[in-house]
């Protein structure tokens, strides 16, 4: 089994979740690799700090290629950055690196980029990648003021795509938010999907923490 992680926002913690779900299921002795198909923000040689801690959390040798097919060097809107750089971003070759990926490793851990709907080309998204992967989606809810709608409306699209979201995560981004408790139980009550866990806000996040912390045992089945 493998899973799409995407996120009300751009920020909220899907690399942090993403390599805690690597860690757990390293640990129950799964070989376990990260996919970030679309990396913006990235340095003089094309490297991206995300896609850096995918493959630091995987135990599975693979390229820095496979796990990451398309890389722009500005952070901003990855069509935008795409078109900038004379490219257009293609799903074959997306689902290609999948597929190899795919055949290594017992889970992949694919990393959408920014939320849920975001550009990808002139006609595709985020959700359009996930659709074609048919794969169950995590939602990582950045837990600050306004997190309710987002978190709502991203799940409705999931859902409206004819894909399952498989559980959320309430990743605490605001230290100081107000009726914090409040909120994610306001969210149980109207996602379906179950909540896998709270992770606290903390300065420097350790996903190897944030793996003892959530409870992946409660992933449905798909």
């Amino acid at each position: 089994m493998s899973y799409f992680i995407t996120g009300t926002d751009t920020g909220v913690g899907k690399t942090l979740i993403s390599c805690a779900l690597l860690y757990a299921f390293a640990a129950q002795g799964q070989r376990v690799v990260g996919m970030k198909p679309v990396a913006v923000g990235c340095d003089d040689n094309g490297h991206n700090q995300d896609v850096k801690q995918l493959q630091a959390a995987s135990n599975v040798l693979v390229s820095y290629g496979q796990i990451n097919p398309y890389s722009f060097l500005d952070a901003i809107a990855p069509h935008i950055a795409a078109r900038n750089a004379g490219v257009r971003i293609d799903f074959a070759r997306i689902l290609t690196s999948y597929h190899e990926l795919a055949s290594q490793a017992d889970m992949v851990i694919i990393e959408g980029a920014g939320g849920f709907r975001v550009p990808l080309n002139n006609n595709q998204d985020i959700a359009d990648l996930a659709l074609q992967l048919g794969l169950p989606v995590i939602l990582v809810v950045g837990m600050r003021l306004g997190c309710l709608n987002h978190a709502l409306l991203t799940a409705s699209a999931i859902e409206a795509c004819g894909l399952k979201c498989a559980g959320w995560v309430a990743n605490v981004l605001d230290a100081d938010m107000l009726a914090l408790q409040a909120n994610i139980v306001a969210l149980q009550q109207r996602l379906v999907a179950p909540l896998l866990g709270v992770v606290p806000w903390q300065p420097q996040p350790d996903a190897r923490m944030v793996a003892l912390q959530l409870k992946f045992e409660l992933l449905e089945e798909i």
